[in-house]
């Protein structure tokens, strides 16, 4: 299956960012799935995509032709889609795409993911989505998730399918058991986040 990832252009500031995006990508080449991904050679990016290669993956690449110009390509893809704009980018993951992965990252990662997120809501596929939530980074969007269902915003029922795995080997259960609706993150945290 195609394992379509968003994640940042940058590394961040914790190291474990870096280690879950290299993490991901040999679970993904190991599992026998292909990477979709932006197609850049740096950042998170970066990292899980050169990880998915040297673990014997395919890595599908798909990035802007301005990106290309500013010299960030990875250039040893299985495959790289040239696209002019970020809306193309972005329709071309998700058409590729079987399963739709968070990384940390920043509004960009933040955008494509709500994306799915509200495809998820919609029942317009995919039927659920994941986010990596490393030391606790996506804590404050299941915040703003939970206060949206208090004010009568978003259900329960969606929420239900938006998974924040703690770890790429959580991940990787919750994928290959899929059709199970599980919640893992801890409402105790979520009270003290919110």
């Amino acid at each position: 299956m195609n394992v379509t990832v968003y994640c940042g252009s940058n590394p961040g500031d914790d190291p474990r960012f870096e280690e879950t995006a290299r993490s991901l990508g040999r679970w993904i080449a190991q599992a026998g799935h292909s990477l979709v991904y932006g197609g850049s050679s740096v950042g998170l990016m970066g990292a899980v995509s050169r990880a998915t290669l040297d673990a014997g993956g395919a890595a599908i690449g798909v990035e802007p032709r301005f990106f290309i110009e500013a010299g960030v390509a990875q250039h040893d893809l299985t495959e790289l889609i040239v696209v002019e704009t970020m809306g193309e980018r972005k329709a071309k993951m998700i058409e590729l795409g079987d399963v739709f992965v968070a990384l940390p990252g920043g509004v960009g990662t933040l955008e494509e993911i709500s994306e799915i997120i509200t495809r998820v809501r919609l029942d317009l596929g995919p039927a659920e989505c994941y986010l990596l939530n490393i030391d606790g980074f996506y804590d404050p969007l299941i915040a703003l998730l939970q206060s949206m269902i208090d004010h009568g915003f978003f259900d329960q029922c969606d929420l239900d399918r938006v998974h924040f795995p703690a770890s790429v080997e959580e991940l990787a259960g919750l994928v290959e058991g899929r059709g199970a609706r599980v919640i893992s993150f801890d409402t105790a945290r979520l009270r003290a986040v919110g």
